[in-house]
C-alpha cells in the first residue's frame, strides 16, 4: 500500500497548565481526588497508564474524557486558544 497522508480534525479540548503553584485548579480539573502538592511533579492516571506531568506542562483532557500530560512546546504547536 502507497503512503497516504492525513490532516489531523479540529476538536477542541480542555487543559490546564501545572504552574507548580495551582494545586487548587489542577485537582479540580483532575476530578480524581487525589491532591497535588506544589512544585512537585504530578502522576496522572491515563489510557497507557500512570504518566508524570512536571511543573509548566500541560494536562488535557481528551474528547473522551480521558487525562494525559503534554509539554508546553508540543502543547503550542498543537493547540490554539478558542475564543
Amino acid at each position: 500500500m502507497a503512503t497516504q497522508r492525513f490532516r489531523k480534525r479540529p476538536v477542541v479540548i480542555e487543559a490546564v497548565q501545572w504552574t507548580g503553584s495551582n494545586c487548587s485548579e489542577v485537582d479540580a480539573f483532575l476530578g480524581d481526588g487525589d491532591e497535588c502538592e506544589p512544585g512537585r511533579p504530578l502522576v496522572i492516571e491515563t489510557l497507557e497508564g500512570d504518566m508524570t506531568a512536571q511543573v509548566e506542562d500541560w494536562i488535557i483532557r481528551g474528547v473522551k474524557g480521558e487525562l494525559y500530560p503534554c509539554k508546553p512546546d508540543i502543547f503550542a504547536a498543537t493547540y490554539e486558544a478558542v475564543l
